[in-house]
C-alpha cells in the first residue's frame, strides 16, 4: 500500500510540475523533495524520465475522460455539456495559472521521447471524440462535418488558455469563450 500511495504522490507532484514546467521542467530530485522522498526512490516507479512523463500524460488524458463523462451525466443535453466544456481547461488557470498539462507538452513535441508523444496525442483525441459526439448528438452537424469542428472547439479553447496564461489574467480566457460562444463556435 505505501508503494502504492508513493507512486500515486509522484504522479500528482509530477503532474504539477509538468502544468507548471512542462516536460523537460520534470525533475526527479524536485518532485523527490515534494512528495518527501529520495530522488532514488522514483526509479522504483518509474525507471526512466520519459516512463514519468508518459505515465502522467497517460493519466492525465484518463483523467479527462473522467472529467468529460461527468460533464455528459450532469448535463441536461448535449449542448449544455458543449456549453461546460471549456471548464476543463478554466481549472487549471485557477490553479496558480497552471495550464493544460498536454498543450504544455505538446509544445514541446520535438522534444519528447515517442512514449510521451503518443499520451500527449491521447489527450487531444480524447476531446476531439468527445466534441465530435456531442456536436452530433446536439444535432448542430452531422457525423461528417463534427470532427472538424470539435477540433478547431479543441484548439480554441486550449489556445485561450494559453493567451490568458501568458497575461495571467483569467478573465481574458473568460472573454475568448464568450467571443467564441458569441461567433458561433461553442454553442451559447
Amino acid at each position: 500500500m505505501a508503494s502504492s500511495n508513493s507512486r500515486e504522490a509522484v504522479l500528482a507532484a509530477a503532474k504539477r510540475s509538468a502544468m507548471a514546467r512542462g516536460y523537460n521542467g520534470l525533475n526527479f530530485r524536485d518532485i523527490a523533495a515534494e512528495v518527501g522522498i529520495k530522488a532514488p526512490s522514483i526509479y522504483h516507479h518509474f525507471a526512466t524520465k520519459a516512463e514519468l512523463g508518459a505515465a502522467v500524460a497517460r493519466r492525465y488524458w484518463e483523467d479527462t475522460v473522467t472529467q468529460l463523462a461527468a460533464i455528459s451525466d450532469e448535463a441536461h443535453d448535449p449542448r449544455m455539456a458543449l456549453r461546460r466544456y471549456p471548464e476543463i481547461f478554466r481549472k487549471s488557470l485557477a490553479n496558480d495559472n497552471r495550464i493544460c498539462l498536454s498543450s504544455f507538452m505538446a509544445a514541446e513535441y520535438d522534444d519528447l521521447p515517442d512514449p510521451v508523444k503518443i499520451e500527449v496525442q491521447g489527450f487531444a483525441d480524447v476531446n476531439v471524440a468527445w466534441l465530435s459526439t456531442l456536436l452530433v448528438d446536439a444535432e448542430i452537424l452531422g457525423p461528417d462535418e463534427s470532427e472538424i469542428r470539435a477540433r478547431a472547439i479543441y484548439a480554441a479553447v486550449a489556445g485561450a488558455q494559453l493567451f490568458a496564461r501568458g497575461r495571467a489574467d483569467i478573465a481574458l480566457f473568460d472573454t475568448m469563450i464568450a467571443s467564441y460562444r458569441a461567433a458561433g463556435l461553442l454553442p451559447a
